[in-house]
């Protein structure tokens, strides 16, 4: 099972800690001490993640990366701080301390929420997302892909850019069904990956706010229950009696509808998104395409 490597550091230690002008920034801002400590975070897999161990207070800080453009995970910090904000009150997604512009990309402090990331209970998953799709829907936030025309474009899109002999066994998987639009979207995760998921005595908190969209809330169940991120987080796909129970602890049930006649479409999506990562050298992708074009042949 793959979880996050925490590794900690002492400040002074030149090749893990942030950037030595990041910290006198924090510092000036209050933000931070010169004795405080930072441990590494390697869970994620695209913008560079601490924890700062301080006297008084355990955070989080990201710092962002702009030079790495997703065509299906959005990275975008300004996102991610108005969550933080927005959601402050509920309890799904930790306080957000400060944001601020820096050299190599913007920064995210965050409180630290305590938990380890998902391995189980896919019912805390389901009831957390459906809390989130309740709620209110923020402004400036931007639009997900809504129905089957929208699914299928933005997967052409992705494939646009392959260009193995892979790319024409993908393209003549696409589906064929169509499902129309969602005439009430809500806010959407966007990436609802164990890795984004924190348990903590039985309750789970949604963490890497960086891609929400105001979109089909059955695009977050879908995430989760992507073959494919369940191998690449987790280790293994969930069992059938796993995704079963995460389906049957979501209240929403035309939710669950919209899931089932859409996951033909997600797993055809997802499984252009893992040959684009295979072709830029992310090895472990080639059994996340495999497993999402067995879940398609499947539906």
């Amino acid at each position: 099972m793959i979880q996050p490597i925490r590794r900690s550091i002492a400040l002074s230690d030149p090749n893990e800690m942030p950037p030595p002008d990041l910290i006198t920034a924090l510092i000036g801002l209050g933000l931070a001490q010169g004795d405080d400590r930072f441990e590494v975070l390697l869970g994620g897999r695209t913008n560079r993640v601490w924890k700062v161990l301080g006297q008084h207070r355990h955070a989080v800080l990201k710092l962002y990366r702009n030079d790495l453009p997703n065509p299906l995970f959005r990275n975008d910090p300004l996102l991610e701080s108005l969550c933080l904000r927005e959601l402050e009150l509920t309890g799904i997604a930790p306080k957000l301390l400060a944001n601020g512009p820096f050299e190599e990309g913007d920064w995210v402090l965050y409180d630290h929420a305590p938990g380890t990331c998902w391995s189980s209970n896919p019912e805390a998953v389901a009831q957390v997302l459906h809390r989130l799709h309740e709620l209110p829907l923020p402004p400036e936030m931007p639009l997900g892909c809504n129905g089957s025309s929208d699914l299928e474009a933005h997967g052409s899109t992705i494939l646009s850019e392959c260009h193995t002999s892979t790319c024409a066994a993908v393209r003549d998987r696409k589906p064929s069904g169509r499902v129309p639009r969602l005439p009430n979207c809500r806010l959407i995760h966007g990436d609802p990956v164990p890795g984004n998921v924190l348990m903590h005595r039985g309750q789970a908190i949604l963490i890497d706010w960086q891609c929400p969209a105001v979109g089909d809330p059955s695009e977050d169940l879908a995430m989760f229950l992507s073959p494919a991120m369940q191998m690449l987080y987790r280790g293994a796909p969930l069992s059938d009696t796993e995704t079963q129970r995460f389906l049957a602890a979501y209240p929403d049930k035309s939710t669950v509808e919209r899931y089932v006649q859409l996951r033909p479409w997600y797993h055809w999506r997802m499984s252009t998104y893992c040959l684009w990562r295979q072709e830029r050298g992310a090895a472990d992708y080639a059994q996340a395409l495999n497993l999402e074009l067995a879940a398609l042949d499947a539906c």
